[in-house]
């Protein structure tokens, strides 16, 4: 079928994975798939990297993680979001790791092991500092008591995010992690122990090496993009998804010719615009129209005018390309390359923006 193409190349995605796993040792690799594995395809991530026993995967909602259990996912998945009482029996039965940051989820967790004589495998997550979801650090006391109390509860990790781990300026990311390990210094006082314990995401895996724990969790690297624009990526990752739309069409026109709506791009002389079969609705980033192009055989050629829902124009100049041929949105694919930061940078936006928008009618290709 003609429309937009999201070619996921599963060679690069194990490229990358190698590379984490060189730079962290023995240490676990958490892989983080939300959102439909950044607009790569949940499942097809988790698939090939399943014969990997070792990997543990995360989610964002309890139905992502159903829906990698139900395809087949044996590894261990962590649930970010905050729990609910209606579906601890399903993280039960599906066997997935839930979060606990609120006193009161330790209360209803207490309560479900009482009437059901268990409950799932949590990990703690503590704010320190993104003021989302997270137990206080100050009430650490509190909810380390309330652990002690309750052995029954199957506590076998904490952990913490980020806020600015992925910019250039560190001061506040390394305020986090002081807080953090002082959580920990805290719960070893009192003999807490944890299997599992994570701060890192990918910003500060690049970044912050000091933030390396037992467990590291890794999302946007994995797929061979960077986190930020004030992050170099110093190792070899390469994009795992390459963004095409068909050529549809091919209009020779003249000069003073308006094209798209508004008519805010006028050609200057004869030249050939192609209509690509591709729009914001299939995760084109519109923005990108002003100052965008695409790439075509190793070549870049503009946008010309507005993307519409379905299609956008380029204006080709003396090229005549073939109909039913692709061009390149964003990523690597044969002599073509655009990177997504670059896009994203230049639109004001970022690159989870951008992946996690590649929905709809566009079909993944896993090659």
């Amino acid at each position: 079928m003609i429309g937009p193409k999201a070619y996921i190349h599963l060679d690069r995605l194990k490229q990358n994975i190698s590379i984490v796993k060189n730079e962290i040792g023995d240490r676990n690799l958490m892989v983080i798939v939300k959102a439909n594995g950044y607009g790569h395809g949940a499942l097809d991530i988790s698939r090939h990297l399943d014969s990997e026993s070792d990997i543990i995967f995360a989610v964002f909602t309890i139905h992502e993680a159903i829906e990698l259990r139900k395809g087949g996912i044996k590894n261990s998945i962590l649930i970010f979001c905050r729990i609910q009482k209606e579906w601890l029996e399903l993280a039960c039965k599906y066997k997935l790791w839930i979060n606990a940051c609120d006193y009161e989820d330790l209360i209803l967790l207490s309560q479900f092991y009482d009437a059901k004589g268990y409950c799932p495998e949590i990990h703690l997550k503590f704010d320190t500092g993104m003021t989302r979801l997270g137990f206080n650090v100050s009430d650490y006391e509190k909810i380390f008591q309330f652990i002690n109390q309750n052995s029954f509860l199957n506590v076998i990790g904490i952990y913490s995010h980020f806020a600015t781990a992925d910019e250039g300026e560190l001061s506040y990311a390394e305020y986090q992690l002081s807080l953090f390990n002082d959580i920990l210094r805290k719960s070893q006082e009192l003999d807490i122990n944890f299997q599992f314990i994570h701060c890192s995401n990918s910003g500060s895996f690049l970044n912050l090496p000091s933030s390396l724990f037992n467990t590291i969790r890794v999302g946007m690297l994995i797929y061979g993009v960077s986190p930020s624009n004030e992050v170099k990526m110093n190792v070899d990752f390469k994009p795992v998804m390459s963004f095409c739309g068909p050529i549809v069409n091919i209009r020779s026109v003249g000069p003073g010719v308006q094209v798209s709506y508004g008519g805010v791009y006028e050609t200057k002389k004869n030249t050939n615009i192609g209509v690509i079969q591709t729009g914001f609705a299939d995760g084109f980033p519109r923005p990108w129209y002003k100052d965008g192009f695409i790439s075509y055989k190793g070549k870049h050629y503009n946008i010309a005018g507005r993307v519409c829902m379905d299609q956008f124009m380029v204006d080709f100049g003396d090229t005549k390309p073939n109909i039913g041929d692709e061009v390149l949105i964003f990523g690597k694919k044969d002599d073509d390359e655009i990177p997504i930061e670059f896009i994203s940078k230049k639109i004001d936006s970022t690159p989870y923006v951008l992946l996690t928008a590649i929905q709809g009618r566009t079909k993944r290709i896993i090659s």
